[in-house]
């Protein structure tokens, strides 16, 4: 065996055990994607698995006009415990670095994950504050064990900010792919994807360890093993129950009165009094 085939033959073997052993799901793929501005090229290339042309033109980059600010983000559709993400930057499949005219653009970009399109009710996985034109990677990976529904990509130039003078004036888009890996679906973890969460009662478990990240509605504590006080119901209990002057007890999910109306009341939620009233009409 020629050394050439040799070494092809141990990166090949390298690259599959690396697949084999990170066989969490790319749960982004063609997934519904916004950005902030008209495209230039159309949002959703950015989720489509295509990553063989990371030019503007080849048809599988996502980019939006320049200015002062550049919002791109895909949402799962549900809220899934995610374990790292992954961005191809567009270079026009030329060398990534200081003579790359786009490298200056993709300086200083956050990524977050959240359970709405704003930021700042979101958890913040990585912030650029490091990177050069000759650091900066074309392809980037960030681990962000957490849980939510959208993974937004950031970026800005905003008036009166100092920015390093190797920063381009204004940002874009420009993401060729955007990669999202995690559990298809809830409440589970490990990298096979099939590990329920270890405590019954918790909705998002962290990805790797298993610990409990989010009970389901109705339960609260540490593991989630505590069902919602009388009174109280919803996520983290923290819903007060409807019409609680005129129910027992109600459903620790949705609130309804399970345990009976008190005296006086009925109805699903106990709000329509059981007394007639009676009109006395006064004739002259």
């Amino acid at each position: 065996m020629s050394a050439l085939v040799t070494k092809m033959y141990a990166v090949f073997v390298c690259v599959g055990v690396f697949v084999f052993a990170n066989g969490y799901v790319n749960i982004a793929l063609n997934k519904p994607t916004y950005q902030q501005y008209p495209p230039v090229y159309d949002t959703s290339n950015a989720v489509d698995g295509r990553k063989s042309d990371l030019s503007g033109w080849g048809g599988q980059c996502a980019g939006s006009r320049y200015g002062q600010t550049a919002t791109w983000w895909v949402d799962l559709t549900t809220i899934h415990s995610i374990h790292n993400i992954t961005i191809y930057f567009r270079t026009e499949n030329e060398t990534w670095g200081p003579s790359n005219y786009f490298t200056k653009y993709s300086l200083g970009f956050s990524v977050y994950v959240s359970n709405s399109t704003d930021i700042l009710q979101g958890t913040l996985c990585y912030k650029d504050d490091n990177f050069t034109l000759d650091t900066i990677p074309a392809v980037f990976t960030t681990t962000c064990p957490v849980h939510g529904q959208y993974v937004i990509y950031y970026n800005e130039r905003l008036p009166g900010v100092p920015y390093p003078n190797y920063y381009s004036y204004d940002v874009a888009t420009d993401l060729c792919e955007v990669e999202v890996y995690g559990c298809p679906a809830t409440g589970c973890y490990g990298s096979n994807n099939t590990l329920p969460c270890p405590d019954v009662n918790c909705q998002y478990c962290h990805i790797e360890t298993g610990t409990c990240q989010g009970c389901k509605p109705g339960y609260q504590g540490h593991r989630c093993e505590l069902a919602c006080p009388v009174g109280y119901f919803g996520k983290d209990c923290s819903e007060t129950c409807i019409n609680s002057y005129t129910c027992d007890g109600c459903n620790d999910v949705g609130g309804s009165c399970d345990y009976g109306c008190r005296p006086g009341w009925r109805g699903y939620f106990c709000q329509k009094s059981k007394f007639v009233h009676v009109h006395t009409f006064l004739y002259i």
